[in-house]
């Protein structure tokens, strides 16, 4: 089988295609013909020698989701057979023409979705969901911030809080970007570039804040994040783009009440990732199926082409996913 593969840490030039053997299903899992994957930051970090791979990923193919058929099956497995459709996260290795995983954390893909669409949903719509939902515990009526509203992430989080009944409010850099994540559900846009974001909150708001914030960047959004919340907010941090050295603020900590944590989901037990996966199809699968919310796509590049889209998306231009066609 033919996987990208890091060669060595460095820039976009270090991914290489090679053969590979393809890997065998044990007991409770699969194996899949991938169709398709899609790019993270994480691929990224990964590349640049700063996000290790878990114990159990292949520690230099990156790729965290997959779209395609089921083609083998270990011993005891239920859930699935050979020929279905299916999608779901993984902990690497998804630039691969064929991967293994627990049958329990591949989901059946909407029969209307092209192999490209499904490949765009995983990583992003259960990310959001977990982070929104299970860990923020974002409620009818209340209001939420969305850091990058235009990226992976962002794209899957304004639709999903906007159909649950949320007040939306997203960051970008462009008001491009900010009109289409309109397009999705996005109430408030506001441009990162310019100027107090805290105070085009409180406008915003009149003057309440924001009762949960998803914050992708990291420090430098910090204090403005946490002058931004409501009292009692909860802000959930899932991503580091900004490593910009934050004063903590216990002042307002204290005073406001406020919840702050951290998420991730690549590195957690596998019963935990099996638990998000199977809540995303729960919550988020029928929302798919009736095309409440949707993919978001900018581009599609062939598996051999992934040095141009990791090219790409280091240029920021991207609205939603970059997809990988095998």
């Amino acid at each position: 089988m033919k996987v990208v593969a890091i060669r060595e840490v460095g820039g976009p030039d270090v991914l290489e295609l090679q053969e590979r053997p393809a890997p065998e299903p044990g007991p409770g899992e699969i194996r899949v013909a991938v169709r398709a994957t899609a790019l993270n930051r994480a691929d990224l970090i990964q590349r640049r020698g700063f996000y290790p791979a878990p114990p159990d990923s292949p520690a230099d193919v990156p790729g965290l989701e997959f779209a395609g058929e089921v083609e083998a099956v270990g011993a005891a497995v239920r859930e699935h057979g050979v020929g279905d459709r299916v999608f779901g996260i993984l902990g690497g290795g998804g630039y691969s023409e064929k991967i293994v995983t627990h049958a329990r954390m591949a989901v059946k893909v909407p029969a209307h979705l092209s192999w490209e669409e499904a490949a765009a949903i995983p990583e992003v719509f259960i990310t959001a969901h977990d982070a929104l939902f299970t860990q923020a515990a974002l409620g009818l009526g209340e209001s939420v911030l969305v850091h990058a509203v235009a990226g992976g992430v962002g794209t899957a989080a304004v639709q999903l809080a906007h159909r649950a009944g949320a007040t939306t409010l997203g960051t970008a850099g462009s008001a491009a970007k900010l009109e289409r994540a309109r397009e999705l559900g996005l109430d408030v846009g506001i441009d990162r570039t310019a100027g107090d974001l805290a105070k085009a909150v409180r406008e915003a708001t009149g003057g309440a804040g924001v009762h949960v914030i998803l914050d992708t960047v990291g420090p430098g959004y910090w204090e403005a994040n946490l002058a931004s919340l409501a009292r009692c907010g909860r802000m959930v941090l899932i991503g580091l783009l900004d490593m910009t050295p934050a004063n903590l603020r216990a002042d307002l900590l204290l005073n406001k009440r406020l919840r702050i944590m951290g998420s991730v989901l690549r590195s957690r037990p596998l019963e935990e990732k099996i638990a998000a996966t199977q809540g995303f199809a729960r919550a988020v699968l029928p929302l798919l199926e009736t095309r409440q919310v949707v993919p978001v796509i900018d581009r599609v590049f062939a598996l051999d082409e992934a040095r141009a889209a990791h090219e790409y998306m280091e240029t920021n231009a991207n609205v939603g996913k970059i997809v990988l066609r095998m």
